[in-house]
């Protein structure tokens, strides 16, 4: 087994660090007392290449492989976890759905301009009665001719106000559970379609959180992903995929309290030492090393994993549990290291700690993954595999432009 890291995967890591820490760590402090998004973050990142950063060249993307993709989730919410949501939503969860279940004419009228930044992507799968049970979702495409009608709300959508392309789930055949949804790409264009943002958050407050509404929106059969009926398939596709951004970035946001909190005890004096000289400081230190390494190495299989083409829900399941709920005990222990500075924000790890809490929430609850791990060690649970499994990286694929016809 070789746990290096290449030259690619270095160059790329380097870079959105260096972004992270002339960008975005000297104002995100700003913006988010003032809950809302910088509007440079999104240009810049389409810029870098960080939006398309590991979708094939053909594509509009970069090229880097799925490993990638998780080192860039680290140095972002290494920074703030509002930059990794974008990932999340743009990349992992609408992005590589298309590079999985996407007709090459919805490649090229929509991966394009996402890889290259040119437009953003978000997903609509939740709604304001709806989280995990997914099944029971109110939202319906009726077909009329070549066209759908979709009504329905969308719920705690990131970007909801920024995207103009959305991966919409909604249901064809409400009789039929999850064999009656179906997967659509909306634009925010389309009559019909409205959306706003939502305030009062706890955390990621320096990011585009909202709700988007369909009314009677004519969706052409052309925008419809996969066939009819494969929505439940798609969307849980797509979570394998947002939920391996949620855990890279969740091992960053652990990070970021292990290095803060080593910095700010090495610096606070009591009793005439620096407070890194406790025992019980330490012991809160010691903690956080172990909770990122264990982190790290989980997300890094996955990487592999979905390098090598193979399904890989178990093993995301058990990153994205593993590292968003120790993402909150670091946070938690962050702040007691930092006292009564940690209260206050003067210093991040109030951020970090109302930060946290989201992940453990959204892409399935820490309850859900408790359940699917359990599920999985009983044999009541196995994974399939699906008409369109995402592409194994092919470097010379992935990063070659297409040859003319």
């Amino acid at each position: 087994m070789d746990f290096s890291l290449n030259e690619e995967h270095l160059q790329a890591q380097k870079m959105v660090r260096d972004f992270a820490a002339r960008e975005v760590i000297p104002v995100i402090g700003e913006w988010d007392r003032k809950q809302e998004m910088n509007p440079a973050f999104l240009p810049r990142m389409a810029e870098l290449g960080i939006l398309g950063i590991s979708i094939p060249v053909r594509y509009g993307g970069q090229g880097f492989d799925y490993i990638t993709l998780g080192l860039v989730c680290e140095e972002l919410e290494r920074a703030d976890t509002t930059l990794r949501v974008v990932m999340s939503v743009h990349a992992g969860l609408n992005s590589m759905s298309l590079l999985q279940w996407g007709t090459e004419d919805q490649k090229q009228r929509f991966l394009v301009p996402q890889a290259r930044g040119e437009q953003y992507a978000a997903f609509g799968l939740t709604e304001p009665s709806v989280g995990s049970d997914v099944v029971n979702m109110r939202a319906t495409a009726r077909r009329v001719d070549d066209r759908y009608i979709l009504n329905g709300e969308k719920m705690w959508i990131s970007l909801a106000t920024k995207a103009h392309n959305f991966l919409v789930i909604a249901k064809t055949d409400p009789d039929a559970g999850h064999r009656g949804m179906t997967a659509f790409i909306v634009t925010s264009d389309m009559p019909g379609v409205t959306s706003g943002d939502i305030h009062g958050k706890l955390g990621v407050r320096a990011g585009s959180t909202g709700w988007v509404n369909m009314e009677n929106v004519e969706v052409p059969v052309e925008n419809r992903l996969g066939e009819e009926g494969e929505g439940f398939k798609i969307a849980m596709a797509s979570l394998d995929n947002g939920r391996y951004t949620v855990a890279a970035g969740a091992t960053g946001l652990i990070r970021a309290c292990l290095e803060d909190s080593m910095k700010y005890a090495k610096e606070r004096i009591t009793g005439g030492v620096p407070i890194a000289e406790h025992q019980l400081v330490k012991q809160k230190i010691g903690y956080m090393q172990q909770w990122y390494d264990a982190a790290k190495l989980l997300y890094l299989r996955v990487g592999w994993l979905k390098n090598e083409g193979i399904r890989n829900t178990r093993e995301t399941s058990v990153s994205k549990w593993h590292a968003t709920d120790h993402s909150v005990k670091a946070a938690l222990e962050a702040v007691q290291i930092h006292g009564a500075y940690g209260f206050s924000d003067e210093y991040p790890v109030e951020r970090y700690l109302r930060n946290s809490k989201g992940a453990v929430i959204y892409e399935g609850t820490s309850e859900i993954h408790q359940l699917m791990q359990a599920d999985y060690a009983l044999g009541n649970r196995e994974d399939r595999p699906l008409r369109c499994e995402l592409p194994a990286y092919d470097a010379e694929f992935w990063q070659n432009e297409p040859e003319l016809a």
